[in-house]
């Protein structure tokens, strides 16, 4: 299944409230022995700011042998104990986060909360099913965890052997996660019960609705293969497939189908609960609430180890929080014979990249790509990465079939990407073309308007359009610095001076680290006749490692200032947002 984030969840507290940051010169390597002649009397605190530390790196099994020797060592019990908690969460350790769960009054009311839920999941997760609906029932969770609450209802509920709280369709005011995962739920469980005339009406409701029918679609075709419905299950796929051609669940689904494969067994009753966490996680993660999402993912994979989108999620979040091994690992879950394996392998790509390892991350990507074709994510993967290494020609042999394959409904973003590596490499014309293709498709797309107007600008073609264009960039993103650049740089080129110190001078306030915007300041100092300033944006320039040409292009500047039309702008900051 995939996970879409069906709506904005509201903004979530902290999972528990951050101690003061260790003083700058205090170095922690990692857990010390308790033996070490290092321990005094303030060692139990240097333990706990090692585990804050370690926690908010993400390090959560690091973070949890530190409070634990904290704890030995004599620091609060109730502050260890919420961040003991907290950390064996985060690092998948279930049973023992279960085990230290605060319920005491001097604990935290938010993480005495989750307690409650890690309780209920390993109350499931080792077949107590009356302990979990107990629980879920006498200790409501309430704030922010009231969407997973009444999703997980119906299942400790079948977990406990209640078949009238089974079928039960959970509600939540206003809320469209709990509206369409409950629904799933509720034809699960009635496809359990043998009812099966409801449990179609429940598919039939979601599959027919254009907000959730991509989400809900292999659900529907499993349960019409598992009746021997495949003509149904046929059609039913053929159909999602008309809107998402090429989407390796759907094309595997079909063809078991057409085949009178075995279908997909029935979810067992934590595979049903695992689901409502992996999407009150999404919904999570799409506000940014990452550890509550990595909280509720590695719950899910306590019931459901195997479910390949919580391992593809949670690298997703670790990458997205600076910890590329992290996330490495995560997406070394996927199996090979997972439909996601190959989105995992080009995420993996990316992440072996942000870890700086470049040769490893080509490798990876080109195997992804090796080994699907046809997958347009793996291509894409493999040319974005040719692409940030420079390997500008490759890039574009790359994205080359993928756009042909499209044809007359070709994706801008695709045109967009070999435009960039198609500039790069020297070959304008081809990327002008580009460009003008996919506005065609885009007309009002920022990126667009922006990358093919300030190329224009810097060659000094069709100058009147291209401000209109960067204008409409502008009014479009007016925090982007580097489209307010674009702007400045349409205005040097007009000879308005004036007008394009200004927007310059906004521009380096949002970029004040980009050699070209502070260049081009210099230029239109230098232009407004104020050669002082001019040349202090030069010599700004050579510290802030600028390339090659940027930089022979400031001492150029400062030896000889400018000529009569000044030198060629830097194309870097044309497909820049």
């Amino acid at each position: 299944m995939r996970i879409k984030v069906l709506l904005a969840c509201v903004s979530l507290t902290a999972l528990a409230a951050c101690a003061s940051t260790p003083p700058s010169h205090v170095t922690v390597r990692g857990p010390m022995s308790i033996n070490s002649p290092l321990f005094g009397a303030r060692s139990s605190y240097g333990q706990f700011l090692a585990g804050q530390a370690a926690l908010r790196d993400g390090r959560s099994s690091e973070a949890a042998g530190y409070f634990g020797t904290a704890a030995v060592l004599g620091e609060d019990p109730g502050i260890i104990g919420e961040r003991s908690f907290t950390a064996l969460l985060l690092a998948g350790d279930i049973t023992r986060a279960a085990a230290a769960a605060p319920v005491g009054e001097d604990s935290t009311e938010g993480v005495k909360r989750l307690g409650v839920l890690t309780r209920v999941v390993e109350s499931l997760a080792v077949g107590k099913g009356k302990d979990a609906q107990l629980l879920l029932t006498t200790q409501p969770l309430g704030f922010p965890h009231q969407q997973v609450a009444a999703l997980l209802g119906p299942w400790t509920a079948a977990a406990a052997g209640d078949k009238e709280g089974a079928i039960v369709l959970p509600t939540l005011r206003n809320d469209k996660l709990v509206q369409y995962f409950g629904q799933q739920g509720q034809a699960r469980l009635f496809e359990r019960a043998k009812r099966y005339d409801e449990a179609e009406t429940d598919y039939k409701a979601l599959t027919s609705n254009v907000a959730t029918a991509s989400i809900f679609t292999l659900d529907y075709g499993a349960f019409l293969e598992r009746r021997k419905r495949h003509d149904d299950a046929v059609a039913l796929y053929d159909t999602a497939l008309r809107a998402a051609p090429g989407d390796a669940g759907l094309v595997r689904a079909r063809a078991r189908a057409a085949s009178k494969g075995a279908p997909p067994p029935m979810p067992t009753l934590r595979q049903g609960a695992a689901e409502g966490l992996v999407a009150c996680a999404a919904a999570f993660a799409g506000e940014r609430q990452v550890q509550f999402a990595l909280a509720y993912l590695r719950l899910a994979l306590r019931l459901d180890p195997a479910r390949d989108e919580a391992w593809v999620l949670i690298g997703d979040l670790l990458n997205q929080s600076q910890d590329p091994r992290g996330a490495i690992e995560a997406y070394a879950h996927v199996p090979q014979s997972s439909p996601q394996y190959v989105s995992a392998q080009s995420k993996s790509a990316w992440a072996w990249n942000d870890a700086g390892d470049k040769a490893k991350a080509l490798e990876v990507a080109r195997a992804a790509a090796t080994a699907a074709p046809n997958d347009r994510e793996a291509q894409v993967a493999l040319a974005d990465l040719l692409r940030a290494g420079s390997q500008w020609s490759e890039s574009v042999a790359v994205l080359d079939p993928v756009i042909a394959r499209d044809g007359e409904n070709a994706d801008w973003r695709l045109l967009y990407l070999r435009a960039a590596a198609l500039e790069q490499a020297d070959r304008w014309p081809e990327a002008e073309r580009d460009l003008q293709a996919a506005l065609k498709i885009n007309p009002t797309e920022p990126e667009l308007l922006n990358f093919l107007g300030y190329s224009w600008i810097d060659r000094g073609e069709n100058l009147a359009q291209a401000l209109g264009m960067v204008q409409k960039a502008v009014a479009a993103r007016p925090t982007s610095g580097a489209m307010l650049d674009s702007l400045g740089w349409a205005y040097y080129r007009l000879g308005d001076y004036k007008t394009a110190v200004e927007k310059l001078e906004a521009a380096v306030e949002m970029e004040p680290g980009d050699p070209d915007v502070n260049g081009h300041l210099g230029d239109a100092y230098w232009k407004a006749g104020r050669k002082i300033e001019a040349e202090f944006q030069w010599r700004r320039v050579l510290t802030l490692e600028p390339d090659d040409k940027q930089k022979a292009d400031s001492e150029a500047k400062l030896k000889n200032g400018l000529g009569p039309t000044g030198p060629a702008a830097s194309k870097s900051t044309a497909a820049r947002n």
